[in-house]
């Protein structure tokens, strides 16, 4: 059994390319992401390091609300890890340049014999800042929270409208 997921935390490269229309967190503006990055996990005494690929995508209900649906692979030790992920984000317009964010997700997490799946939920917060032309980074913090295990690890994205 694992005794502690992402106890050595993830650091990972978020790209994001955003299909919007005016305000990149505007209603009906709508989010495509690949994440590129590496992870461990901890197996009793063995640390397996991964490279984690995965594909997002999100839509805005509101003008700074978004749901959206992700998957992550974690591959190159035994056993792979599969996640789907259902997220959901709120940007507050504290200004042009500056939007800070708070949300929550659902993950399920599927891994390979001989271990059982897992569900898990987590909060994660940070600030975006955007640039004029329409690119933006984000910088935030990741709370996740399982039956028997809890982390916090960083979280990075890169974007850019079009």
């Amino acid at each position: 059994m694992m005794n502690c997921f992402f106890k050595r935390g993830i650091s990972g490269l978020l790209f994001l390319s955003t299909i919007v229309s005016a305000d990149l967190y505007d209603k009906g503006s709508k989010e495509l992401g690949i994440t590129v990055g590496s992870g461990s996990v901890s197996f009793g005494y063995r640390v397996n390091n991964y490279t984690i690929l995965g594909l997002s995508g999100n839509y805005y209900l509101y003008d700074g609300l978004s749901v959206g649906l992700g998957y992550r692979g974690w591959f190159g030790a035994n056993p792979a890890i599969h996640q789907i992920t259902l997220p959901v984000t709120y940007f507050v317009p504290l200004s042009e340049k500056f939007r800070p964010y708070g949300g929550a997700f659902y993950r399920y997490n599927i891994i390979e014999d001989p271990f059982n799946n897992y569900h898990s939920a987590g909060l994660r917060a940070g600030v975006s800042i955007l640039s004029g032309n329409n690119a933006y980074i984000n910088f935030g913090w990741v709370e996740e929270f399982a039956e028997y295990d809890s982390s916090g690890y960083p979280e990075i994205a890169i974007g850019i409208a079009f």
